[in-house]
């Protein structure tokens, strides 16, 4: 799954970078297309690492008042 979500990342993005710099309009394309790797990339990982990378989300996006 990892590898298929790393190929699927470079396939993906590529392609969308390709239509956004060709002129091509991207509104049409669902944005569930640029997660899905991310989701073969995430179920990929070792349990510890799936752990780990949630942890980074949950720290990376929690934002304490002052």
């Amino acid at each position: 799954m990892l590898v298929v979500g790393i190929i699927g990342v470079i396939v993906m993005y590529g392609g969308f970078l390709y239509f956004f710099f060709s002129g091509v309009p991207t509104a049409a394309l669902p944005w569930f297309l640029l997660i899905c790797p991310w989701v073969c990339i995430y179920f990929g990982l070792t349990q510890t690492q799936q752990i780990a990378s949630l942890s980074w989300l949950k720290n990376k996006f929690t934002f304490t008042s002052k």
